[in-house]
């Protein structure tokens, strides 16, 4: 049986500063579609041909505001498999993005986490073995 994530639909204030904030993560994703949806809020599908981020815009704001690891119920954070993470980290420092990332002292692979306009957390991890046991390992300090 296959899985894969096909894409993750977020709700956002900032369409266009979410974008932006996916462009610089990923440089080959693009814009699939768009438009403005029944309540007239704007929506796009960002991504590839396979995988892709839906944006929508908010039309009401919270009662209270969610924060990644508070303990509240909610998405902590998305977590993405990319080639060349310290290329990644580059670009993401470079425009002015925070970098999140507690620790990363692992041998078999390193994670960068970055906040988006939003205050959500993205993982992004590069895994440098194919063994999932060494990938999987969690008995080491980074785990």
């Amino acid at each position: 049986m296959k899985i894969e994530l096909e894409h993750a639909n977020l709700c956002v204030r900032d369409v266009e500063a979410m974008t932006q904030f996916l462009q610089t993560a990923f440089p080959e994703f693009k814009v699939r579609g768009g438009g403005v949806g029944k309540q007239g809020a704007k929506w796009l599908h960002f991504g590839t041909d396979t995988t892709y981020i839906a944006l929508s815009e908010a039309t009401q704001e919270t009662e209270k505001t969610w924060k990644p690891y508070s303990g509240a119920p909610g998405v902590n954070h998305l977590a993405f498999v990319v080639d060349d993470v310290n290329s990644l980290e580059k670009r993401m420092i470079e425009a002015g993005y925070f970098n999140s990332t507690v620790s990363n002292a692992h041998p078999h692979r390193k994670r960068v986490y970055f906040n988006d306009p939003e205050g959500n957390d993205w993982e992004f991890v590069q895994y440098y073995s194919d063994d999932p046991a060494e990938r999987n390992d969690y008995t080491l300090p980074d785990a």
